[in-house]
């Protein structure tokens, strides 16, 4: 199957579900913790599980990543219709996260590495999830995840299966990056997409044996962490919506586009991916490189919400 083929394909499946949503109304109505202003269909993101079965199918990638990905993504969609409780989300993430072990061979790895990398793991999923609150922001940091894993030679392999997933996200781009969404990804979209990109994550990490490729995710990481402490020291319930993540600030209340903010969050991240892939081959990606990086660009965030924030104060008075 051609590449053109297949994103012809992941569009035709894409207008199928908008069809699907539309009749049983699967939709995502504005209220005053997003991010947008008018009904949107909810769920586009289907198309990236969709998306690795077809890659399963084609040969490109194993049935446990594979079930893994469709079991967040059916839970998830279930949510996404009809709210679920946090126990049948929890259980699928930590079927799915073993699934991810046991084709990554982690059970054989020492014991106390396991609960490190399920926290990382799990972690990641939900920030990522947390993420996704205005229009392009997930399908565009996905792509340069996507994009970053694909440059390294040490991916080579997997190349089939990462432009698969690389096509689903123009597919779904072509609705969600834009003034007014057609679509959303919904958790169905984010989850899947999470986890797929921490899989991989954890995979190039392991193949190559380089732990500074971590910083690939530095940009979402900072924000979604910055911001969980901040909730946190205010008593609030951390797994409630709200609009407290920089980005949404950017775009909210300092009325920036969603697509200028997004393209801005994409673009710093390809850019430390740049760099990281620089230093790596230089010999420079060291651990104290790592945690130098890490705390410089936690630094600047700071600054920034800080100064953002300080804005919206006098904004407001």
């Amino acid at each position: 199957m051609t590449y053109f083929a297949l994103i012809i394909i992941l569009v035709g499946i894409e207008l199928i579900y908008f069809k699907i949503a539309d009749t049983y109304n699967i939709i995502d109505k504005p209220n005053s913790r997003s991010s947008h202003t008018s009904i949107t269909l909810r769920g586009g993101g289907i198309i990236f599980p969709i998306a690795i079965t077809i890659a399963f199918l084609l040969g490109y990638v194993s049935w446990a990543v594979t079930l893994a990905v469709v079991l967040v993504a059916v839970v998830s969609f279930i949510d996404d219709i009809k709210p679920l409780s946090q126990l049948p989300r929890f259980i699928s993430h930590v079927i799915a996260v073993g699934l991810v072990f046991y084709e990554l061979h982690l059970f054989y790895e020492p014991l106390w590495l396991l609960p490190v990398v399920f926290v990382l793991l799990i972690g990641w999923v939900n920030a990522f999830n947390f993420m996704d609150g205005i229009n392009g922001i997930t399908v565009l940091y996905a792509l340069a995840a996507i994009a970053t894993f694909s440059f390294l030679p040490i991916n080579k392999a997997s190349l089939p299966l990462l432009i698969t997933m690389g096509l689903s996200c123009l597919a779904f781009g072509i609705f969600n990056v834009r003034k007014k969404a057609k679509t959303f990804a919904g958790d169905v979209g984010s989850i899947s997409m999470a986890l797929f990109l921490g899989y991989f994550m954890i995979k190039t990490i392991i193949d190559s044996g380089q732990l500074g490729y971590i910083l690939f995710f530095s940009v979402y990481g900072i924000d979604a962490i910055i911001t969980i402490i901040n909730r946190l020291l205010k008593k609030e319930n951390i797994f409630q919506p709200h609009r407290s993540h920089l980005y949404q600030y950017l775009a909210n209340e300092m009325g920036y586009s969603h697509i200028l903010v997004a393209f801005i969050y994409a673009g710093l991240q390809l850019g430390i991916n740049g760099l990281v892939i620089y230093m790596d081959a230089n010999g420079y990606l060291t651990l104290l490189f790592m945690g130098g990086f890490l705390l410089l660009l936690t630094f600047i965030y700071l600054l920034v919400r800080n100064f953002v924030t300080r804005k919206m104060v006098l904004g407001n008075s």
